[in-house]
C-alpha cells in the first residue's frame, strides 16, 4: 500500500491543510499523520468526512506520499503546490512555493 495522509482547505481562508496526529488541521505537511495501512486510510475518510459536515474544512482528498530522507513528498505535482504555498505571490505572510519541493 502506498503512504496516504488527508488533506483540506481550511473553511475560513481557503489555506491548504492536512491532518496531523491530534486530530488537528495543520498548514505543516510534514506534521501530517501518515496512514500506512487499510484500515488507517478508512479512519483518516472518516475524520474527513466529520471535518467537513461540521464545517471546519471543504475540498477534504486523502493524497498518496512517499517519504524520502525524513521528509514526505506528495507524488501528484498538484499536492506538492498545494503542500508548498502558491506559485506566486499570494497574500502577506505566504511566500512563493520552493520550486524545488514542486519539481517533478
Amino acid at each position: 500500500m502506498v503512504d496516504k495522509v488527508l488533506t483540506a482547505n481550511r473553511l475560513g481562508d481557503g489555506i491548504a491543510v492536512w491532518l496531523d496526529a491530534n486530530g488537528e488541521w495543520s498548514e505543516d505537511l510534514q506534521s501530517a499523520l501518515v496512514a500506512r495501512h487499510a484500515e488507517a486510510e478508512a479512519s483518516l475518510e472518516e475524520i474527513g468526512k466529520r471535518d467537513f459536515s461540521a464545517n471546519k474544512v471543504v475540498d477534504v482528498n486523502i493524497v498518496d506520499v512517499a517519504e524520502t530522507d525524513g521528509r514526505l513528498w506528495p507524488t501528484r505535482l498538484r499536492e506538492r503546490i498545494r503542500a508548498a504555498g502558491p506559485t506566486i505571490q499570494y497574500a502577506a505572510g505566504f511566500k512563493p512555493a520552493d520550486p524545488d519541493f514542486i519539481a517533478v
